[in-house]
């Protein structure tokens, strides 16, 4: 049976937190996926090698047994993580993408619940977001306000400076993760919020990320930016809608960032009109 959804990862010089994610894989609810890698890794040490590394064929090994399909590509050279995303859209032949960073921890059940989502809502997007629990005893009652869709999702555009992009903050250290607690949400009581946009795991209608050129806007850019998925996300939302989900289930390993220069923002540079 054809896969549902097409799990696209891009990855760079990250075996360890790459073989992390593949292994939260392992123990989705929902088993009707196939898993896309773009590995972009051009160091000399192997250590660094993704693809190669002995961990990350291991976890690749134990999802082929669950007879999930994994496909890999070394994909180089770097033209941007914009060009790394488009490259991987281009491959899904899948009526769902997920878009999943590599160095994130699933909970069993998110991709299950995030395809209920949006099979319910039509919508172009529904993202679990990243929970770093590093901040787990780092109140921030400021940034913990949560706005619940109480009707259908539907098109909203969101834009730098208005009210609506101060959401953002609601995803910042472990807010999501104290809301949830607060509020008592468990995967079987969960709701769609509002949202300026969600980074790290975000379930796309294929479909409807073509439609608004997907990342094509890679192009308009230089190779050193950033933002990539948040305006891909603003350009699907005023389009279609867009929700997050609480509780998320997902959680950020922590790490370095491998874009260390974030001077050029892909929504401030290029706006986020449909292309």
């Amino acid at each position: 049976m054809p896969a549902t959804i097409d799990i696209l990862i891009p990855t760079y010089c990250r075996p360890a937190a790459l073989a992390v994610t593949l292994t939260s894989l392992c123990s989705q609810t929902y088993r009707n996926f196939r898993v896309i890698i773009s590995d972009q890794s051009d160091q000399p040490d192997p250590a660094l090698a993704s693809l190669e590394a002995g961990e990350v064929a291991a976890a690749m090994r134990v999802l082929r047994a669950h007879g999930n399909s994994v496909v890999t590509h070394k994909h180089l050279p770097r033209r941007g993580i914009g060009e790394q995303r488009q490259f991987l859209l281009e491959q899904a032949t899948a009526p769902y993408v997920l878009c999943l960073d590599d160095d994130v921890i699933l909970e069993p059940w998110v991709i299950e619940k995030l395809l209920q989502a949006i099979e319910t809502e039509r919508c172009g997007f529904v993202g679990s977001a990243l929970i770093g629990l590093s901040f787990w005893q780092d109140m921030r009652p400021q940034q913990q306000q949560i706005e619940f869709w109480q009707g259908p999702v539907h098109p909203e555009t969101v834009q730098p400076g208005t009210p609506q992009w101060q959401r953002y903050q609601l995803h910042n250290a472990a807010n999501l993760y104290h809301v949830q607690q607060q509020l008592g949400l468990t995967p079987t009581t969960a709701r769609k919020y509002r949202v300026a946009w969600v980074a790290g795991c975000v379930l796309y209608d294929t479909a409807k990320l073509r439609s608004i050129g997907g990342f094509e806007f890679w192009r308009e850019l230089p190779t050193n930016h950033c933002g990539e998925d948040v305006l891909a996300q603003l350009r699907v939302m005023a389009k279609y809608g867009g929700c997050g989900l609480i509780p998320s289930g997902v959680y950020h390993q922590e790490l370095p960032t491998t874009i260390p220069d974030r001077s050029v923002d892909a929504p401030q540079l290029l706006g986020i009109g449909i292309t």
